[in-house]
């Protein structure tokens, strides 16, 4: 017997005379699998946690360079704006709001999966963290009693807080970006969601009427805290600043008049006009040319001297403001991936690409983590924002890099420049932007004649995130929403009217409108050659059967999901079979206007044999026995 070396399976077994020769093979053979297998998880692992290695390699220069500058000089300038106003929501000091869009912006690039949605400051996200800054640091009053504040001045103080929610908040993203839970954002309905920003929008307008009225008015936090600033607001209403009002619904006028024109004319304008931007500069100009220091609550020229000449050293995180707000992190983790998920997967659909749940939240966990770091606090995507750079022609995320870019620059070189502008400014824009979210509000109607329940949730749920605050208001939401699925298991609900636009989409977000169908083919030919390099195997695909035996009911937003997949099937000539089906499921489809030309009651079978007989009856030339019908893993097949 000779020592040996190899493997088995079929593989060649090598034999040697000695065993100094098989040890000597053994250190000079090529590499192993197992080593093989290693680099092969090393590399997938690289390219899993750096996307950006994926779609880098195949960035079209010549195709792709341009629209992504274009978009980018456009979005920057969006980005410096809605970011200085942003952070008057988290109760910071403006400026601020420029480093959660540019920190951020960066990790995503090199992490996220999106190649168009524009990282940063949301506007609900900064309220929430302005509701814990002004928790722990009121405006008047001593601030909670936190080891390392001490000595600070209250703008740092606050800086403090909002940077370790902030890295809290990254960690979370992070650890459950890691677990793999990503789905979590599947129990947020869409129900909820617009309930949710609804009740956001409307502290967002409270929190920015005393910008806009130039009020001195104390932050409140927790329940009934909008009620309480709104008594503030109008026991001072006689002591309104006129110059800060005049000046707040001009901007308004001129910004919301501009932006229906963008809107009106977004087929003929090669990029929206950035309508902020010029305001900002005219406010600036105004300002400086009338001396309005003495008149009207400015930036400051102290501040923004001190602020936009660098960025600050990195800070670590105080682990004491970790334990004082653990419970209000975990909804701005859940709330800023939610919202950038759904936005990602927008354009994702209307581009044509995939992006990973789970990798969108290690991205934006660690973008938040790196960002706190250097005194940015959370950022997700604002859907104008991410509107201007999808609209401008963005094709990746080189687009968001460059918009960071200009963000730094302002920072570093011209943001002098801003130091007479009108904090009112800040506020207007802030409002004007509103808008989308506020025309949720004609959801009531439309939710009430097509389903009850779920207008329901919507009330409910933007009636506590209102009085009780977004923290507490999005837990209740989720509750009534977990009951109202148990409710309907063991009640019918009435429901009428069709499914179909509701009465407000002139008015709706370009992004909470239905996907256009128009540009593709009506057919497909699955017999086509692919593009080179491409191979895919080739699979005879003509009928699909969806078996609804455990589909207990379906909400509007299910039923809106269900019709688009079943005609986005249709239209590439696959025929779908619906079995098992509920008749209360079956009668609501009738009642919501379900069906049209493609999507036709006769798809609906009782059983899954008489599905099965009807497609044996269509394609005849399938060589299948009539008994192996009722295989079960025939039946896997067509499942």
């Amino acid at each position: 017997m000779f020592p040996f070396s190899g493997r088995g399976g079929g593989v060649a077994v090598h034999f040697f005379s000695t065993q100094t020769e098989a040890i000597q093979y053994e250190r000079t053979k090529p590499l192993t699998e197992v080593t093989q297998k290693t680099i092969f998880c090393f590399k997938h692992a690289a390219l899993s946690l750096l996307p950006v290695i994926g779609w880098l390699r195949i960035y079209r220069i010549k195709e792709w360079l341009l629209p992504d500058v274009v978009s980018g000089v456009s979005t920057g300038l969006v980005a410096v704006l809605q970011g200085m106003a942003y952070g008057l929501l988290a109760s910071l000091p403006p400026w601020y709001g420029l480093f959660s869009a540019f920190f951020p912006v960066v990790i995503y690039f090199f992490m996220g999966t999106s190649r168009h949605i524009s990282v940063g400051p949301f506007p609900v996200l900064c309220l929430m963290i302005g509701s814990v800054v002004t928790r722990l640091i009121p405006d008047e009053g001593p601030p909670v009693n936190i080891t390392g504040l001490e000595g600070l001045s209250v703008d740092d103080q606050r800086v403090l807080v909002a940077s370790s929610v902030t890295f809290l908040v990254g960690i979370m993203q992070l650890g459950m970006g890691l677990l793999q839970v990503g789905f979590v954002v599947m129990y947020l309905s869409d129900t909820l969601v617009s309930g949710f920003t609804t009740a956001a929008a409307i502290h967002i307008l409270v929190s920015q009427l005393k910008f806009v009225l130039g009020l001195q008015v104390s932050g409140f936090s927790g329940p009934l805290s909008l009620i309480y600033t709104l008594e503030v607001i109008f026991n001072k209403i006689t002591s309104t600043n006129v110059c800060d009002l005049v000046i707040a619904l001009i901007i308004m006028a001129m910004v919301f008049i501009v932006k229906e024109l963008n809107d009106k004319f977004k087929s003929k304008l090669p990029v929206p006009i950035p309508i902020e931007a010029i305001m900002t500069v005219i406010a600036c100009g105004v300002s400086y040319g009338f001396d309005f220091e003495n008149n009207i609550n400015l930036i400051g020229k102290n501040a923004v001297d001190y602020i936009f000449c660098r960025y600050e050293s990195p800070v670590a995180p105080n682990l004491q403001i970790f334990q004082e707000t653990a419970m209000e992190a975990f909804p701005m983790a859940i709330v800023g991936f939610a919202v950038a998920f759904s936005v990602a997967k927008v354009y994702s659909v209307k581009h044509d690409y995939t992006i990973d749940g789970n990798q969108e939240l290690i991205a934006f966990g660690v973008s938040n983590m790196f960002g706190a770091t250097f005194k940015s606090f959370a950022a997700s995507t604002a859907l104008s924002r991410s509107a201007v750079q999808e609209s401008t022609g963005g094709k990746t995320q080189v687009a968001g890099l460059i918009s960071a870019i200009i963000v730094m620059i302002v920072t570093l070189a011209i943001g002098f420049l801003l130091a007479p502008l009108p904090k009112s400014v800040l506020g207007a824009v802030v409002i004007v932007n509103l808008k989308g979210m506020l025309m949720q509000f004609r959801d009531i109607p439309y939710l009430w004649r097509r389903d009850k329940p779920d207008c329901v949730v919507w009330l409910c749920t933007c009636t506590a995130s209102i009085l009780l605050g977004l923290d507490l208001g999005l837990a209740v939401g989720l509750g009534v929403e977990l009951i109202s699925v148990v409710l309907r298991m063991g009640f019918l609900n009435t429901t009428c009217g069709s499914i179909g636009d509701s009465e407000d989409q002139d008015n709706m977000e370009e992004l909470d409108q239905p996907i256009d169908f128009k540009d593709l083919p009506a057919q497909i030919d699955w017999n086509r050659d692919l593009p080179a390099n491409i191979f895919v195997p080739k699979v005879e695909v003509h009928s699909l059967i969806l078996d609804f035996a455990a589909v207990s009911f379906l909400d509007i937003s299910a039923l809106k999901g269900l019709k688009t997949m079943l005609k986005e099937l249709i239209r590439i000539d696959i025929e779908v079979y619906i079995v098992a089906c509920d008749p209360y499921i079956l009668e609501k489809l009738h009642d919501c206007c379900f069906f049209d030309e493609e999507v036709q009651p006769s798809m609906f079978f009782l059983t899954l044999h008489d599905a099965m007989l009807n497609i044996l009856d269509k394609h005849s030339d399938l060589k299948i026995r009539e008994k192996d019908v009722c295989d079960p893993v025939f039946q896997l097949l067509f499942l």
